[in-house]
């Protein structure tokens, strides 16, 4: 079987679930397990992604207003590598070629109809699910996976009081989070503010940091690490109320890989589950996963 992954969180999806040697492409964004860099990307930006959170938004608006998609797939390199199976992604046209794009591409050069996979994630029930639908596509168990996933997400840590906790998904504008992460942030012991359950975030106010009053603030925009995230602590601290926020008077504010983890409903949900645990307990940050952002020059 001959397998192509378009998104990030499938890939590690395909790859945990015992079938890394049958993946033949990638989406540009693939990046992990170890190795999977040296297979072939399929997919590419359509227009440049970079100069702050400030610019990206805008410049991705203006592509949604004008119907010029994100990301394109490279139609001679699917035909060549002749997958059998596509795993893509019904979710976020920011995030990655959308299921019509790729349907599209499969009917120009691929009459042999490969089975498409579109994963579109809510909730972390739906991410559990999405695993299945992967493995029932490649005629795998999946099983250990989903419950090695359950064992570690939904795991509260042992708190006298929920946290209040808001994540910040984006930065300018301001955004909290969606879909699974208010859920996530719950189940490990957390009270989710500013959040949006199942849906997707929207932006807010800059004043609307101050007014959720957060115990724990968690900074993991989509698609950025640590250092890119670093780059925009001046418009962080410039926030309206910054100084007041309980977070950052008490030393609780973390800037966390959300590129690696929280951005990615797949196995590492389980890794994102267990940053969120360390960070409601004050654990020092390791300098990969999460930092504290007042432990930083």
């Amino acid at each position: 079987m001959r397998i192509v992954s378009l998104i990030p969180s499938a890939t590690e999806i395909v790859c945990a679930l015992g079938a890394r040697d049958q993946l033949v492409g990638r989406s540009h964004e693939c990046d992990f397990p170890t190795g999977v860099t040296d297979l072939p990307a399929l997919t590419r930006p359509r227009l440049p992604l970079t100069g702050g959170s400030r610019a990206i938004d805008e410049a991705v608006n203006r592509a949604f207003t004008d119907g010029i998609a994100v990301y394109e797939v490279d139609l001679d390199l699917l035909a060549a590598l002749a997958p059998d199976v596509i795993v893509t992604q019904d979710q976020c046209e920011v995030c990655a070629a959308s299921l019509a794009q790729v349907e599209e591409a499969v009917c120009a050069v691929l009459p042999s109809r490969p089975a498409i996979v579109s994963l579109k994630p809510a909730s972390l029930a739906d991410a559990y699910q999405d695993v299945r639908r992967v493995a029932a596509a490649l005629n795998r168990d999946p099983d250990p996976v989903v419950a090695a996933m359950q064992l570690w997400i939904e795991r509260p840590a042992k708190l006298p009081a929920p946290p209040r906790v808001v994540f910040l998904e984006w930065i300018d504008p301001l955004m909290g989070p969606g879909l699974w992460t208010p859920e996530l942030i719950e189940v490990t012991g957390g009270l989710s503010v500013l959040g949006d359950k199942g849906r997707h975030t929207f932006s807010r106010p800059p004043d609307a940091l101050a007014g959720a009053a957060p115990d724990i603030l968690v900074v993991a925009p989509c698609g950025y690490d640590i250092a890119t995230t670093l780059k925009e602590r001046d418009i962080l601290e410039s926030l309206p109320g910054w100084a007041g926020i309980p977070a950052v008077r008490n030393r609780r504010v973390a800037i966390a890989d959300g590129n690696a983890y929280f951005n990615r409903p797949g196995p590492r949900l389980a890794d994102s589950a267990e940053i969120l645990r360390d960070l409601y307990l004050g654990r020092p940050g390791d300098g990969t996963r999460y930092v504290w952002l007042h432990e930083v020059a």
